[in-house]
């Protein structure tokens, strides 16, 4: 007896499911240009033409897992952290880079997110365009809109999009420079306690230095 569409569309909704959270793995570990397609469609115990069906190609394949990744990673840690919509700007900074520390240090069994970021940050492929359009952006644009209600509303663009870059650069610098700064310091961990403390560092060096900001801004 053949299998009914519903149960087709069902075995093909899995399979595409499978070999999306089967390639995250393999391309954290070994980076887009180093992982196989045979090795991906092993773990997924799919047919190897399965990709090609679901995603035209390989390429198809990582820019669908690098959006995956950085969905997963946002609904597991949003970028207000649930936040009430009237909270302080100041509450709002710290959500945010609390919730984007999370994200790339998570290590539960889907973690693949820091990872794939740092990949793509060193080796960049063609994914990384659509990614920054419809992912990324929405989210810059929520951290320059908490910049500006620090800085105030007459803050030249310039001065708002640097703040927000340098507010990411702290962020970034202990997951990308991890191996060098575990060197330097071997007792440093990243447990959800040192994150929290971590979050709570980055916010107020950010804040002070955007006051010293806003102060001079009201000067000129």
């Amino acid at each position: 007896m053949s299998a009914k569409p519903s149960q087709l569309g069902s075995s093909n909704a899995a399979t595409r499911q499978l070999l999306i959270e089967a390639a995250a793995h393999v391309f954290a570990e070994r980076g887009f240009k180093a992982a196989s397609v045979r090795e991906i469609c092993a773990r997924a115990n799919a047919n190897v033409a399965a990709v090609n069906y679901h995603f035209g190609d390989k390429e198809g394949l990582y820019a669908e897992v690098l959006k995956y990744s950085l969905r997963c990673a946002r609904e597991k840690y949003p970028p207000d952290m649930g936040l009430e919509r009237d909270a302080s700007w100041e509450a709002r900074l710290r959500a945010f880079i609390h919730a984007f520390l999370l994200r790339i240090f998570d290590d539960g069994p889907q973690a693949c997110h820091g990872k794939l970021l740092s990949r793509e940050m060193i080796e960049p492929t063609n994914a990384l365009d659509s990614l920054v359009e419809e992912e990324m952006r929405p989210m810059a644009h929520q951290l320059q809109s908490i910049v500006r209600g620090l800085l105030g509303p007459d803050a030249p663009e310039e001065t708002v999009r640097r703040s927000g870059m340098s507010v990411i650069s702290q962020i970034v610098f202990y997951h990308h420079c991890r191996p060098v700064t575990q060197r330097l310091y071997p007792k440093m961990q990243f447990s959800q306690k040192e994150i929290d403390r971590l979050a709570d560092h980055i916010t107020e060096f950010s804040l002070a230095a955007l006051k010293q900001m806003s102060r001079n801004l009201k000067r000129k």
